[in-house]
């Protein structure tokens, strides 16, 4: 099990690792299939209320526990979760609202964004290839359960929104040099895409993006906001 520490192993199987007693009562509860519960004998009584259910289910040590994890402070429970089949982009045309990620790298902020997503009730969240992947360790605990609520699709980008775009959706873009994002009108059915923390939207998806929005900066100091807090800024301004 020690293999599935790396990456590489857990993607060639079809897996991802999940850790800790909330991630993994999140887990438990969402229906997906667990392949692997690994857990102290004092990590389970936390788990006494939800249905545990494994393909196999170990007590183990807490150095043994220790020794699996990746987190700072490892919580007595580690798990292996089989990933869902890959949804293809036409499958989430019933949304009125879809947000667009277009190559965010922290994993951090990839989580957070997927966990805010989930507040405001967004179940399917759209990927360029180049974003990272939702199955990364430390997306999964930033996500703090979203990833088993919302759905994400990873494809070519810039040929998905024309193809939205044609079926009448209106694409927006958080951009710099944008309109202000709280005095523009927004029309649904919408995309709202966010581009990289360094860079932004990629050339070739801002070609396909109709509308350009900015949050104003008041402060007048700051070059930027992090990629995960403007996202929930505009997505609130979307369902206010």
């Amino acid at each position: 099990m020690a293999a599935y520490r790396q990456q590489k192993n857990c993607e060639a199987d079809g897996l991802f690792v999940v850790e800790g007693v909330k991630m993994a009562g999140e887990a438990l509860r969402s229906g997906w299939t667990i392949r692997t519960l690994c857990t102290t004998s004092e990590a389970l009584t936390s788990l006494r209320d939800v249905d545990i259910r494994a393909g196999e289910l170990y007590q183990a040590s807490p150095e043994q526990i220790d020794r699996l994890s990746s987190l700072r402070t490892p919580q007595g429970i580690w798990m292996l979760v089989e990933r869902e089949r890959p949804l293809e982009a036409s499958q989430s045309r019933s949304d009125d609202f879809i947000l667009m990620l277009d190559g965010i790298q922290d994993p951090g902020n990839m989580g957070t964004i997927l966990r805010t997503a989930d507040w405001f009730g967004v179940r399917m969240v759209i990927c360029s290839q180049g974003t990272v992947s939702c199955y990364n360790p430390k997306v999964v605990q930033a996500s703090m359960g979203a990833i088993f609520r919302t759905r994400v699709i990873y494809c070519d980008l810039a040929e998905t929104i024309t193809q939205y775009a044609a079926e009448g959706y209106t694409a927006y873009g958080a951009m710099l040099d944008g309109d202000d994002a709280f005095a523009s009108p927004k029309v649904k059915p919408s995309l709202l895409v966010i581009g990289n923390e360094g860079h932004g939207i990629s050339e070739e998806v801002s070609a396909v993006v109709g509308h350009r929005l900015t949050i104003p900066n008041i402060g007048g100091t700051c070059e930027s906001l992090n990629a995960a807090v403007a996202t929930a800024i505009l997505m609130s301004e979307f369902y206010r």
